[in-house]
């Protein structure tokens, strides 16, 4: 039986078969097919089937992470949405937080409002901040703004309601009429997407929602169906931003938990990487076509954030701590009106893609840097299976550099140089300013462009190790096979911590559990194959914000209270420096994360074969090496006839199918018994 999990990208479509019963591991890349992504995955789906000699009816599980929804609200391709709130309350979306995206920025815009002020309604309802009724419903008002509207040809409505997350029952009859006056609109409910305080987060969440909704709804059926005449018999899934995966009608209907589908399996991959090889402080670098993404691991986890800022719009909805930024492959470096060269956030895409590609493109990228240095084939990639034409790239470096008055070769270096300072800025964004130091972590590196650029990243943050798994270039497809089916649960009830008594503790707990219970049902998920997560978000106090604190062992004993009380305090004294004692606790939102496990992918180990790699050679080529101030000879190894013990002394090249692995000078490369590189820096 056959373990597919598929990553569609911006620039490429990457697939991973495993052989539950051998271990046999096959990779492939397609280019992704942006008009239509259904299409880019059922083609790598029978491609990737046809290569590994495997048949559609021995596919024991499907995975699948999408940038579907993430792209639809960068480029604001979502549907035509309204908003029903209370009255009062319209311009919640608009007036926000009263914060400019930028402090000194004075001419900043901020993001674009998803759903205009005409299409945002208010009717008459209000409950107290206890959660009883201060003013019933005006079901005659709701109907009417339900009528106006569909006039105006919305795809989808938002609900969110004030204090909806105390008491549902306003939202609940409100969804019963629209059914009645608009059977056929997609409908977002702000109690199901987030039942947590915070009204104007929850609004966002929820008009989000309702913005791509049906947009995930068309693609997760057009995928379906194409799946389906491929023959596949298993339910596929879809991942989610909190690293799990979950079927494709939950992922339709819960789209914003979606948004970092893509990103969130390579983290999960690199966890388990952690645990294959003992080390458990990570932090990953994930470089693809488009752009980069970057987590910390400590202790081999990755935090689990509850609310985060996607694109300019505020989610609450669990995601893992990954951090964006628009410098991939693909990104085009450009000079702007001030003389300067920059790179990204504007990227060349799988089409026209990198001028070397011969597309059309004449503008430089990123990889357009690396083939004219030669850090990457400067005739083709993939194995040799995808021609390029390196004359393309250096016309292209080189209108750059006449612009610059630079040397080409300079300007390429000043290319890799810009792109690696912009990852090296997200990446201190997640571990310096956090309390965490980038040096005593390790760097995993995969994408397709991760590898490449994993030294020059590592030796800007003081860094000593690298890790590059053994297929980077598709590690988010493999990741798929390494997760569980997951899903969160929360509700917001502000307690005292020295009031709180054990029994209403159990109590808020019983009520998400009974929840996670439906969804396991819902997911035919077997009673052995369950488990779950309670943590409580909590604060001093007074304070602003809340930090997350896991119950230990995820259940509720005598000495829990305590237990949190002192989370809290070790996690406050990291990210402040300093605890508060003395100060009242509040416990604020009570969290669960239901988790159905799944058998998963397992990496082989291999024989040894001792340190001598030269069988792996094929060759060399003059790389540009900014040390040297010129072009050195430097030996060309093959990843795949590399075997476990094998060491490379920099400057090395290792290219494999999906990635080119740059092995500087002061590094050696050595192999372990999964066929893990690890680099380190020499003594």
């Amino acid at each position: 039986m056959w373990r597919i999990g598929i990553d569609s990208g911006g620039t490429f479509t990457d697939v991973c078969l495993i052989d539950e019963n051998g271990g046999d591991v096959h990779i492939w890349k397609v280019s992704s097919t942006p008009d239509d992504p259904s299409r880019g995955i059922a083609r790598a789906f029978a491609e990737g089937l046809e290569r590994s000699g495997a048949d559609a009816a021995d596919v024991a599980f499907f995975g699948h992470g999408t940038t579907v929804a993430t792209n639809a609200l960068i480029q604001h391709r979502g549907v035509k949405t309204g908003v029903i709130t209370t009255a009062g309350f319209r311009d919640l979306l608009a007036i926000a937080r009263q914060k400019r995206p930028h402090l000194y920025d004075m001419s900043a815009d901020k993001p674009q409002e998803l759903v205009p002020r005409d299409l945002r309604l208010g009717v008459p309802e209000r409950l107290r901040r206890d959660g009883t009724v201060e003013l019933p419903l005006d079901e005659d008002a709701l109907r009417q703004a339900v009528r106006n509207l569909v006039e105006q040809g919305v795809e989808a409505i938002a609900i969110s309601f004030l204090y909806a997350f105390l008491s549902d029952a306003h939202e609940r009859r409100a969804a019963e009429i629209v059914a009645e006056e608009a059977p056929g609109v997609f409908l977002s409910l702000s109690h199901e997407i987030a039942p947590e305080f915070r009204e104007y987060e929850r609004l966002s969440t929820t008009t989000v929602n309702a913005y791509l909704g049906p947009v995930m709804h068309g693609y997760v059926s057009a995928l379906k169906s194409r799946l389906t005449d491929a023959g596949l018999r298993v339910a596929p899934h879809l991942t989610q931003s909190n690293g799990g995966v979950t079927g494709f009608d939950q992922a339709a209907a819960i789209s914003v938990r979606t948004v970092l589908s893509g990103p969130s399996t390579g983290v999960v991959a690199a966890q388990a990487l952690g645990l294959l090889t003992g080390i458990p402080d990570l932090i990953t670098f994930d470089m693809g076509g488009t752009s980069s993404d970057v987590a910390l691991l400590s202790g081999g986890t990755c935090r689990l954030v509850a609310e985060a800022e996607v694109h300019g719009y505020p989610l609450k909805t669990p995601m893992l701590d990954i951090h964006t930024v628009g410098a991939g492959g693909g990104s085009i470096a450009y000079v702007d009106n001030g003389g300067l060269l920059k790179v990204g956030p504007r990227s060349a895409g799988a089409h026209p893609g990198p001028a070397c590609y011969g597309l059309g493109s004449d503008e430089p990228t990123v990889t357009d840097a690396n083939v004219v240095l030669q850090t990457q084939n400067p005739e083709a990639l993939l194995n040799g299976q995808m021609p390029i034409d390196r004359d393309l790239s250096l016309a292209a470096v080189g209108r750059l550099a006449d612009q610059l008055g630079l040397g080409v070769m300079e300007t390429a270096d000043g290319i890799l140089d810009i792109v690696t300072a912009n990852t090296a800025k997200a990446i201190r964004l997640i571990s310096v300013q956090r309390g965490h130091d980038p040096r005593g972590y390790a760097l995993v590196a995969f994408g397709g462009a991760g590898p490449v650029h994993a030294a020059r990243l590592a030796d800007e943050l003081g860094m000593d190790r690298i890790v590059i798994p053994r297929t980077p270039g598709v590690l988010c497809a493999l990741g798929l096979l390494m997760t569980d089916l997951r899903t969160d649960y929360a509700t917001t009830r502000i307690r005292l911590l020295e009031d709180v008594t054990q029994e209403e503790v159990l109590e808020i707990f019983d009520g998400l559990m009974a929840q996670a219970d439906a969804w396991f049902d819902q997911e035919n998920i077997a009673p052995q194959s369950r488990s779950t997560a309670l943590r409580v978000d909590m604060r001093y106090s007074g304070q602003n914000y809340e930090i997350s604190v896991d119950l230990p062992g995820g259940r509720i004993g005598p000495d829990s209270l305590a237990a949190l009380r002192d989370g809290l305090l070790d996690q406050h004294e990291q990210l402040y420096g300093f605890v508060a004692d003395g100060d009242a606790i509040q416990m604020v939102t009570w969290r669960l994360q239901a988790t159905g496990m799944v058998p998963k992918a397992r990496m082989p180990s291999f024989p040894e074969g001792g340190p001598d790699a030269s069988a792996a050679r094929t060759g060399s080529r003059p790389v540009w090496m900014r040390q040297a101030g010129g072009f050195v000879e430097t030996p060309i190894y093959d990843r795949a006839a590399l075997n476990p013990g094998n060491e490379i002394a920099g400057p090395a090249i290792i290219d494999q199918l999906d990635t080119t692995t740059v092995v500087p000078p002061g590094m050696t490369a050595r192999v372990d018994c999964h066929l893990t590189l690890i680099l380190e820096r020499n003594a």
